[in-house]
């Protein structure tokens, strides 16, 4: 069996990285095992035979599977095994989709599914460029048509260098991470998180992922022409000239007039289907049972007027210039009893976000292949059907809403303020109300107002705008704030959110094989002018930076530091100490690692006194220090007094008073607080006080 086993190997990055063919997953169309480092992603891909009816579009899947056995983990699940994909694995999935579906035949209507399965993970080795790289070599070397290979890489800027393929550690330090891939051309998708970089940096950036890229494409193309298979062939409906002459002669005048002149996008909705209703009664004699070809005919003349106007005349369906934004509106303080909110308005576009400041202890648990096993900010994105005219069920997010979630969330991470600074977690929600384009940087923009709402001390805040384009042969022309039709109809949604500074995310989508660095350059250009301009000419006109004081109904939440070594005097046997602690003071403790302790209750003078006591708890007892103490036992030979939470101590009878003692009683009762002075501490940590020589130090010093 092994001896059909082919390896192909290169050097990335300064590591190798292996492809390995011909043993497993055999009955797949293409399908490899990357090895990059100690990384391990195994990738399969398949295409259905038969091509499915009724469609306009690829259907392609792309699922990348986490396996927590990759990391040496048994799941947390009560099945302890992988239920739905983690976020990231979502996330992840799109990352792989995006570079590889315009790669496709723009006519292929067969199914194709790509599986990339993390079977080991080096935590120096990101499994996500070796998926990426395995899934472009899978499909090169299969019998499906497919017009790559693509490759990708990730680029760090750590110290003012630009590192490729960055390590864990540089990971951790890094002021910027893009993720860029791209054909043997042009650049295909771009994922970027960054420090507010400039423009200068992302594109040199880009540029060096681009020349990487080029070398692993290479690669690629060498297996390919050794074991890559004959691609199949498929039949694609061509449309019928006569019957599209016909349909634009009777409708292209009227939809030309719709879009041209119909600015509300309910309105020219309406007037749209109305034509199209018109279209299929006019042609149902002459074209019986021909309603998708029609359909197909009414599409490619709507897409004609969009494009052409745009590439011909640089006019926009709305009227707008090229770089003009619509109108701009914003409120905030919206919900009353929430921690923050605000509206924001672009044209059609709303979206509402609030904000929810908690404990830390509200931190979300990750159970995931990454090593950060928590988050305490989280940025969640909802998009009902409602906010484009639709009727259809809730089902919860789907792939699309986690993408928009997680871009606004790396779009504000940078700006968010540390824990130390401010001991919150910080829940973030964008309701889309109503959509007619970008509302995934429409929420980044109402997110900055609703966290400065909150009282959230950002370091500066951010919008977030995108670029569209149109593209035919070498001619291209691209337009900011790209409205539903314009990214319909368009080749590019180029999302980019940052603050004055410079850029803090970048998230690129295209339809056509890719972008040159020329169109790459406008539009970082023309995305850092609209942003300036929505910080400028609204948001810090609506509120120029966060309030002062927190909602009075955000939990106060305190912090305070002990030595690693005194966590499990705080802790307790089993708990008994912490619990105790939250019981007397009616407040949430969490307790890190590090020693860092966070308090919360909505009362704060509980807070405070639960600070007090986990600080003395943490207090080394000293010989000679004075103590405030509670009688907490009374016994013949002396009275036992609480220095601190699970640390008592002996006052024996004869130092509770300066005269003779008979009686324990006649001195102090049970809860009562004493001072006391630390006279011994035994080996075994025992505690001996005396009352006698506080009280005798007071009478010196008041003689004195």
């Amino acid at each position: 069996m092994f001896e059909k086993e082919k390896k192909f190997t290169m050097t990335l990055s300064g590591k190798p990285l292996i492809i390995e063919t011909g043993v497993v997953a055999q009955l797949a169309s293409g399908s490899c095992f990357v090895r990059y480092g100690d990384t391990v992603v195994s990738v399969a891909v398949t295409a259905s035979s038969k091509q499915r009816e009724g469609i306009d579009f690829l259907p392609l899947s792309v699922d990348y599977e986490e396996k927590l056995y990759a990391v040496g983990k048994i799941p947390g699940s009560f099945t302890k095994r992988e239920g739905r994909p983690s976020e990231k694995a979502i996330i992840t999935s799109r990352l792989i989709d995006r570079p590889i579906r315009p790669m496709f035949p723009k006519n292929l209507r067969n199914d194709v599914s790509v599986v990339c399965t993390v079977l080991s993970v080096d935590p120096d080795c990101t499994p996500k460029i070796a998926a990426i790289i395995g899934a472009s070599c899978a499909l090169s070397i299969s019998d499906i048509p497919w017009n790559g290979p693509i490759s990708g890489v990730d680029i760090g800027f750590v110290d003012g260098k630009f590192v490729l393929n960055p390590n864990n550690e540089q990971r951790q330090n890094a002021s910027m991470s893009v993720t860029v891939a791209s054909s043997k051309e042009l650049i295909t998708m771009i994922e970027a998180n960054a420090n507010e970089v400039s423009n200068e940096v992302m594109l040199e950036a880009l540029m060096l992922g681009h020349k990487t890229n080029k070398e692993v494409i290479k690669f690629i193309e060498n297996i390919r022409s050794q074991i890559g298979k004959k691609k199949f062939s498929f039949e694609f409906k061509k449309l019928d000239n006569n019957m599209f002459e016909l349909v634009r002669e009777f409708s292209e005048e009227r939809v030309e007039k719709i879009l041209l002149n119909t600015k509300k996008k309910e309105d020219q909705t309406s007037q749209i289907l109305k034509v199209r209703e018109k279209n299929l009664e006019h042609f149902s004699k002459e074209f019986p049972e021909k309603e998708e070809e029609l359909d197909r005919c009414f599409y490619e003349i709507q897409k004609s007027i969009i494009r052409k106007n745009l590439l011909e005349k640089n006019e926009r369906i709305d009227g707008r210039k090229l770089d003009e934004i619509r109108p701009l509106a914003a409120k905030v303080s919206l919900l009353p009893r929430v921690h923050g909110s605000a509206l924001f308005i672009r044209g059609e576009t709303q979206v509402l976000t609030t904000v929810t400041l908690g404990s830390v202890s509200n931190q979300q648990l990750l159970d995931g292949i990454d090593e950060e096993e928590a988050k305490r900010y989280i940025h969640h994105y909802n998009f009902p059907s409602y906010s484009v005219g639709e009727t259809r069920p809730s089902r919860g997010p789907g792939r699309r809403e986690i993408g928009h979630g997680a871009l606004a969330e790396r779009a504000l991470l940078p700006v968010l303020p540390s824990t130390e600074k401010f001991p919150y977690a910080i829940r973030l929600v964008s309701e889309v109300l109503s959509s007619n384009g970008s509302t995934s940087q429409g929420s980044v923009c109402g997110s900055t107002l609703a966290l400065m709402d909150a009282g959230v001390p950002i370091k500066a805040p951010v919008a977030g705008i995108s670029c569209g384009l149109i593209k035919e042969g070498k001619k291209f022309v691209t337009m900011v704030d790209i409205q539903g039709e314009e990214d319909f109809f368009g080749d590019m949604d180029f999302k980019v959110a940052g603050t004055h500074k410079g850029i803090t995310a970048i998230q690129v989508d295209t339809k056509i094989e890719g972008l040159t660095t020329e169109i790459v350059k406008e539009a970082l250009e023309k995305t850092y002018k609209a942003r300036v301009y929505i910080l400028d000419e609204l948001m810090l006109k609506i509120i120029k930076k966060p309030r002062i004081e927190l909602s009075k109904y955000v939990p106060c939440v305190f912090l305070t530091k002990i030595p690693k070594e005194k966590i499990g005097e705080i802790i307790g046997a089993g708990g008994k100490v912490v619990q105790k602690l939250t019981a007397d003071f009616d407040v949430q403790i969490s307790v890190e690692q590090s020693g860092t302790i966070f308090v919360s209750s909505k009362d704060k003078k509980n807070c405070i006194k639960a600070v007090d006591a986990i600080n003395l708890i943490a207090r080394e007892i000293k010989i000679g220090e004075i103590y405030k103490a509670r009688v907490v036992n009374i016994t013949e030979f002396g009275a036992f007094v609480e220095l601190a939470p699970s640390k008592e101590a002996l006052c024996h009878i004869s130092q509770l008073d300066i005269n003779r003692t008979q009686r324990v009683g006649d001195v102090i009762s049970l809860g009562d607080e004493i001072e006391v002075k630390v006279k011994k501490i035994d080996n075994k940590g025992r505690i001996d006080v005396s009352r006698k020589d506080v009280l005798l130090e007071k009478i010196q010093n008041s003689t004195n």
